[in-house]
């Protein structure tokens, strides 16, 4: 079985291409080729978003799978259907949770969560991408399957809900050195993370899959834990008393318009996700690594990778500042 990876050396696609060697696939990478492929993978280099490129690169070739970790705009997917009609049996393409209403209504999240995210010009996009391709499936047979990944992660980062360019690395200084870690709204709301090598297991068992032609499937973990919860499984690894600052989103998006998106269009909410869907099409599929688990996976990789070891000065700063204009607020209302 041949299989077709646009992009893949994320921290997704990285994983379900060694899962997918490991399964017997024959697997090509289509991208820039700025990482190496693994050991056992064919790489074409060619922009994946140029399609006369992408053509001259694959010929006439046709694949069991195509897979599109990087299509992030409608032109992306629209691309995609001419040049792979045809040519593929199956196209997986990789959307996000986050394009499920915000704030959802109702508790867990299914694939029949309505698709609605009026904060995240990112989110809508993926929104747009997936109509366009079930509308080629219902039109013409176009082979689709749409993944909603939710919140996933490697062993090279640690996922936190309020972070800076560099990564997660100023805030695992910052709990270090005892400095005060933002939280955004109380911290009580459910999130859910994901390790990749859990989301490769539903990822490689949809591949080639002919019942999950046409269908939308989420790919999550079925653990949910508070904000608060994860910030505490952090410094129970690094052995201190994580000092928490909890801030209204609506109070850090006005620090920091950027975090609309992140924030208001996904962190901020409650997750819990129903994965039945994914359990009936791939029996067996079971996320294994609490984030718990998770967090000492990172540490213990991150300790051993100093060039992951990255300061981020300015996002530091602006923590400190986002933290003493709060408490200067909170200051001049009791004197009111």
């Amino acid at each position: 079985m041949k299989a077709l990876f646009l992009g893949g050396t994320g921290t997704i696609s990285s994983a379900c291409v060694r899962l997918a060697l490991e399964q017997g696939w024959e697997i090509t990478l289509l991208n820039r080729g700025n990482r190496p492929a693994p050991e056992g993978v064919e790489q074409i280099r060619a922009d994946a978003k140029n399609m006369d490129e992408v053509k001259a690169a694959l010929g006439d070739r046709t694949f069991d799978v195509v897979a599109e970790f990087i299509g992030f705009q409608p032109l992306d997917v629209q691309r995609d259907i001419e040049l792979f009609r045809g040519k593929c049996g199956q196209y997986i393409y990789i959307s996000s949770a986050s394009a499920y209403q915000k704030p959802v209504a109702n508790l867990p999240i299914t694939e029949s969560t309505p698709l609605c995210n009026p904060y995240w010009q990112y989110s809508r996009d993926k929104i747009a991408c997936e109509e366009i391709l079930m509308k080629a499936y219902r039109s013409f047979g176009f082979p689709v399957t749409i993944v909603r990944p939710s919140h996933t992660y490697c062993e090279r980062a640690i996922p936190m809900g309020v972070d800076g360019s560099r990564g997660s690395w100023q805030i695992i200084r910052r709990m270090q050195q005892g400095k005060p870690i933002i939280v955004q709204g109380d911290g009580t709301s459910l999130w859910t993370f994901t390790f990749n090598t859990d989301l490769a297991k539903g990822f490689c068992g949809l591949m080639g899959n002919p019942h999950a032609l046409g269908q939308a499937v989420h790919i999550t973990s079925d653990e949910s834990v508070t904000w608060n919860q994860a910030y505490e499984s952090i410094g129970r690894a690094l052995g201190v008393k994580p000092n928490l600052v909890h801030i209204a989103t609506d109070y850090l998006v006005a620090c920091d318009p950027s975090l609309l998106g992140s924030l208001m269009g996904d962190k901020s909410h409650s997750v819990v996700f129903d994965n039945s869907k994914i359990k009936q099409l791939v029996p067996g599929f079971c996320a294994t690594i609490r984030y718990d688990q998770g967090v000492d996976i990172c540490l213990k990789y991150i300790a051993q990778h100093p060039e992951l070891q990255v300061e981020d000065p300015e996002f530091d700063a602006w923590c400190d500042r986002v933290i003493a204009g709060y408490f200067s607020g909170l200051k001049n209302m009791e004197k009111q």
